[in-house]
C-alpha cells in the first residue's frame, strides 16, 4: 500500500532559507537542518513502523507517540495492518526504523533468550472493554509459564467468560510482547493463535528452553 508522508515544507523553514543563502554550509549547518526537519516530520506523524526478522518470520512493529501499538505476523498481511492503522489511528504513516530501535532490540533479545519481559511503553487504544482487560492481564503470566483460558477468565473476575478470553487473545494487537501465546486450552492443547499454531509452538518452546 502507499502510506502518507509528512510534508516538511523545507524551503519555508528559516534554517533552510539560511542554508540556501550560504555559499559554503558547514557540517554543523547541515546537521542542525537535518535534526530540525526530522523533528518537524516526526511531529506530523500518526504511526511509524519497521519490520524485524524473527524465528517466526518477519514481524511488523508499529508505534505512536504513546508507545508500541501493533505487532503483526507475516500471515496477517502487513499492508492490510497498516491500512487498518491508517483508518483507526491516523493516516500519516511512515516507515522509520530508527524510531523503533528500542522495540526491535527488545524483540531480538527475547528471541535470543536474553529477555523474559518487555519494558516498552504500549499504546493499547486498539482494544477496549473486556478484551483490553484480558490483554492487560496477559503479561502477568510469567515467561515459561502457561495458563488456561478458564484460569485467565477467573483471574480477570469473570469465570464464565472463557470464550470471551479466547476472543481477546485472538484479537490481541501486540502478540509476542503481550504474551497471548501462553494461554492454552484446559486440556493443555494449544488452542488458536493469530500467528498460526507453528508460531505459538515455537514461542512456547523458546521460553521453556531458555
Amino acid at each position: 500500500m502507499s502510506t502518507p508522508r509528512a510534508d516538511t515544507h523545507a524551503l519555508a523553514d528559516p534554517a533552510m532559507a539560511a542554508l540556501h543563502d550560504a555559499t559554503t554550509p558547514t557540517d554543523a549547518d547541515l546537521a542542525a537542518l537535518h535534526a530540525r526537519l526530522e523533528s518537524r516530520a516526526d511531529a506530523d506523524l500518526d504511526v511509524v513502523y519497521r519490520t524485524v526478522d524473527s524465528p517466526v518470520g518477519p514481524l511488523l512493529l508499529a508505534a505512536t507517540d504513546a508507545g508500541l501499538v501493533r505487532v503483526a505476523f507475516a500471515v496477517e498481511d502487513h499492508d492490510a495492518v497498516l491500512q487498518t492503522l491508517a483508518d483507526r489511528v491516523g493516516p500519516r504513516i511512515l516507515r522509520a526504523p530508527g524510531r523503533l530501535d528500542a522495540a526491535a532490540r527488545e524483540v531480538e533479545e527475547y528471541f535470543a533468550g536474553r529477555r523474559h519481559s518487555f519494558d516498552l511503553p504500549l499504546d493499547l487504544r486498539l482494544s477496549a472493554g473486556f478484551r483490553r482487560l484480558v490483554q492487560e492481564h496477559l503479561p502477568h503470566i510469567g515467561f515459561g509459564s502457561t495458563a488456561s483460558y478458564a484460569q485467565v477468565a477467573v483471574a480477570v473476575g469473570n469465570p464464565g467468560a472463557v470464550r470471551a478470553v479466547g476472543t481477546a487473545c485472538a484479537t490481541n494487537p501486540l502478540p509476542v510482547v503481550v504474551p497471548c501465546h501462553r494461554v492454552l486450552r484446559s486440556d493443555g492443547s494449544l488452542g488458536g493463535y493469530v500467528g498460526g499454531l507453528d508460531a505459538k509452538r515455537t514461542l512456547l518452546t523458546l521460553e521453556t528452553a531458555a
